[in-house]
């Protein structure tokens, strides 16, 4: 049972300041879901048989999401995209997320799905750099651990610089990687659907066999290159291997 609900999402920025465990010189949260809580994601709607709709932002609905504040504070709001409900993030020189606290089994859960568009990357932004630690969307999963050092979270970026596939350790902690899962500005504007296994993420980045899903988080942030980003996120899926 993790007594510190910081732990968990300091892990999505990526830096480690113990006891908490999230990026940015910042904090991250760790706490199990309630049975009765997590019963409440069999509730909603799924594309899929068996999936569970963790952020439901089309229907407008951001239950059970807490923001996460590092530095001056992201704007996010719900907004219609053409005739489409999504999640609108603005960050001007700030740092600060969204997170929803879960308690899955990965192998039962592995596929990762959502949708975003980005109005532009970081023009300062370097996934390799302290300096350069800013990104115009990501979706982060954590892996939380009793021993807090133990946590790890893998951060699916849309890059600034990193090609398109490749994945580095975050350049304040190694517990946290980054994947480019898009890269650069050639789809700025336009919607793109993801598909992952973060099962077989994990076990190729980690090289062992994930523990429970604590943590879905979902940040925008400038605060390192004190640059401006706008994003659009859709919906956040978690379902089994089809």
């Amino acid at each position: 049972m993790f007594h510190d609900r910081r732990i968990i999402f300091d892990a999505a920025k990526g830096r480690v300041s113990p006891p908490l465990f999230f990026a940015h010189d910042h904090r991250k949260i760790g706490s199990r879901l309630p049975a009765l809580a997590l019963a409440l994601f069999f509730l909603i709607p799924a594309a899929f048989t068996g999936d569970l709709v963790l952020g439901n932002f089309g229907a407008g609905d951001l239950a059970g999401w807490s923001p996460k504040r590092f530095r001056g504070e992201t704007s996010y709001s719900l907004v219609l995209d053409g005739e489409r409900r999504v999640l609108k993030a603005h960050s001007r020189a700030a740092a600060s997320g969204l997170f929803k606290e879960v308690d899955l089994d990965p192998a039962k859960f592995p596929i990762l799905r959502w949708s975003w568009k980005i109005g532009g990357t970081i023009p300062n932004g370097d996934e390799r750099t302290k300096a350069g630690d800013d990104y115009a969307a990501r979706v982060y999963i954590v892996f939380p651990r009793t021993l807090f050092w133990k946590t790890k979270a893998i951060n699916y970026i849309w890059a600034n610089r990193l090609p398109q596939g490749e994945s580095l350790p975050n350049a304040f902690t190694s517990n946290a990687v980054m994947v480019a899962v898009e890269s650069g500005n050639g789809k700025a504007g336009t919607w793109v659907s993801e598909e992952r296994n973060l099962y077989e993420d994990y076990r190729k980045i980690f090289g062992e066999d994930p523990p429970a899903i604590g943590a879905v988080a979902l940040m925008t942030d400038t605060d390192n290159t004190g640059g401006e980003a706008e994003a659009y996120y859709g919906d956040i899926v978690l379902g089994p291997a089809r």
